[in-house]
């Protein structure tokens, strides 16, 4: 527990009570970390940029920031982060509580992030892009920005509605808006808007039912969405009591 001797902590940086921090981790000034949290070695906070002028980093209580990642200026994240190794978020990211980041992932900044927002490894977040409560980005997919790349024009994020699930090997075109309680099917392009609780799936994407005709295959028969029928490990009470209220105890749910 405690920062260790060989991290290079600002004075200028607020760390709350209990912190960790593991050596050879940076801490520049006007970086925010809540009560409780564990940042690991190898580890820069709050990498000054023009982007985000005199705007501080802010991690919440309770973050876990595992090794050789990268936080620049300027962002805030709620209570709960939690991310995997080799990580890079850039400026002006706005995330609510239990954002999860997974390992060797790039989010490029001017993103927002809703409520317990998780991503598997490799995944890339453009800037601009605006992601709602509870979705799921998997494996290696990537939310795209730039409608005709490279270009010095105009970039607009897609926009993925709560619930909203991105399976692994996907691209998001830029402006696509995938609609809530949605599943996009592993190695798919998007480049048009996905409708509240379709599925969809090729390349192009094209619309192959609802989401709630996906069945699960343990052998019960029962729909796989909406996922938090029947999936909630990791989720906070305050969580579960809105779900409970919304979808039911749960059918077949694991522990």
């Amino acid at each position: 527990m405690g920062v260790s001797p060989l991290a290079l902590v600002s004075p200028r940086a607020r760390l709350g009570r209990d912190v960790t921090v593991g050596p050879f981790t940076v801490i520049h000034d006007d970086v925010e970390i809540g009560d409780g949290s564990v940042v690991e070695s190898h580890c820069v906070l709050g990498i000054p940029t023009d982007l985000a002028p005199g705007l501080p980093l802010v991690l919440g209580a309770g973050a876990l920031v595992r090794s050789h990642s990268v936080f620049y200026a300027g962002s805030t994240f709620g209570p709960g982060l939690r991310t995997g190794h080799r990580v890079n978020v850039r400026e002006n990211t706005k995330a609510g509580p239990g954002l999860q980041i997974g390992t060797n992932s790039d989010f490029q900044g001017d993103t927002e992030f809703g409520r317990h927002v998780r991503t598997s490894n490799n995944v890339v977040i453009s800037k601009f892009s605006k992601l709602g409560d509870f979705v799921w980005i998997f494996n290696l997919s990537m939310l795209a920005n730039d409608p005709h790349p490279p270009s010095d024009g105009r970039t607009v994020g897609p926009t993925i509605e709560e619930y909203a699930v991105v399976a692994s090997l996907c691209c998001i075109l830029p402006g696509v808006r995938v609609g809530a309680g949605s599943l996009v099917a592993a190695h798919s392009l998007v480049t048009r808007d996905v409708e509240p609780g379709d599925l969809v799936a090729g390349v192009p994407a094209k619309r192959r039912g609802r989401a709630s005709d996906v069945r699960r295959k343990d052998g019960s028969g029962l729909p796989a969405y909406p996922w938090p029928d029947h999936f909630r490990r990791g989720y906070p009470e305050d969580v579960l009591e809105e779900w409970r209220r919304r979808f039911g105890e749960g059918r077949g749910r694991n522990p």
